[in-house]
């Protein structure tokens, strides 16, 4: 009987353990760019912290990274409200943070995917200057900007401003042409430089340009003392970057949606530029910089 008892808990054994080893782990996709590879870094070392298996997959562009989500692909993503708001839905309508937030959550449920809390961030487009420069002649808002744009036009031609922008900008329906429209920006071919998104940054530091395109939480915005400047119109879409998951993911893994809500909530503006500059400008891995962020909030 002993030997039977023995023998009974041994099988049982070997098969909790073929469960847990059968188990499928969560997929985390995420995108190609500095920000995205921090965010897979935290949320892998906490989820696996909190005891959830996961498999991380980087580089996925945002259109692929979407089709494998909505076809069970993978399982979490960190999504942009504007991404989800102009990219997947086809909505170009200006709206306030929430707007945005509330309509991409209520359009994806339909989908099977929930969006989690927002973090208090917007990694959105701006120009950017020389903090120096644009303190000195008192340039705070894009407003601004263009009076200054303007007022060069009229008498100094040949110093007219130069605009650093990238490829992209050109042709989004957030881009280059609405822009100039809202603000009422007059522009000569001659004064826009297009180049790689990664060349405006030193374009503006190093003075090739007078203002440039920047995405607000760039490490290199902090890194390089660049001042943003207000889009006092509210032109830019807000993206507010957010864990999203597909709803089955959520419902087998209680307590999943709480790990990644603790995450979110402790990342702002300055937060996550702050780590980003890390990497970009101190040449530190995404790992330690996420594991070091993790272990000084105590969660690791």
């Amino acid at each position: 009987m002993r030997l039977f008892s023995r023998l009974l808990a041994a099988v049982t054994g070997l098969a909790l353990f073929a469960n847990v080893a059968q188990a499928a782990p969560i997929v985390l996709a995420t995108k190609g760019f500095t920000e995205q590879h921090i965010l897979s870094a935290l949320t892998v070392l906490y989820l696996q912290k909190k005891g959830f298996p996961v498999q991380p997959k980087t580089n996925i562009a945002a259109v692929i990274s979407r089709n494998a989500m909505v076809n069970n692909q993978i399982d979490i993503t960190w999504e942009y409200t504007g991404t989800s708001l102009i990219i997947f839905n086809k909505i170009d309508k200006r709206m306030t943070p929430q707007e945005s937030y509330d309509t991409v959550k209520r359009l994806d449920a339909k989908l099977g995917l929930v969006w989690l809390n927002p973090a208090d961030m917007n990694n959105t487009y701006a120009f950017a200057m020389q903090r120096e420069r644009a303190e000195k002649e008192n340039i705070t808002t894009l407003s601004q900007m263009v009076e200054r744009m303007d007022y060069l036009r009229q008498h100094d031609p040949k110093n007219n401003w130069l605009l650093g922008l990238d490829l992209e900008f050109s042709g989004r329906s957030d881009g280059i042409k609405p822009l100039q429209k809202a603000y009422n920006m007059r522009l000569d071919r001659p004064q826009i430089r297009q180049m790689d998104p990664g060349l405006v940054y030193n374009a503006i530091r190093d003075g090739f340009v007078d203002a440039g395109l920047v995405y607000t939480t760039d490490g290199r915005v902090k890194g390089f003392d660049l001042k943003v400047l207000e889009d006092d119109k509210g032109f830019f879409p807000s993206y507010a970057v957010t864990p999203v998951v597909r709803k089955p993911i959520l419902d087998a893994n209680p307590g999943l949606d709480e790990a990644l809500n603790t995450l979110s909530g402790l990342l702002n503006n300055d937060v996550i530029a702050t780590l980003n500059a890390r990497v970009d400008i101190d040449h530190e891995s995404p790992q330690k910089v996420a594991r070091e962020f993790l272990q000084q909030h105590k969660l690791l």
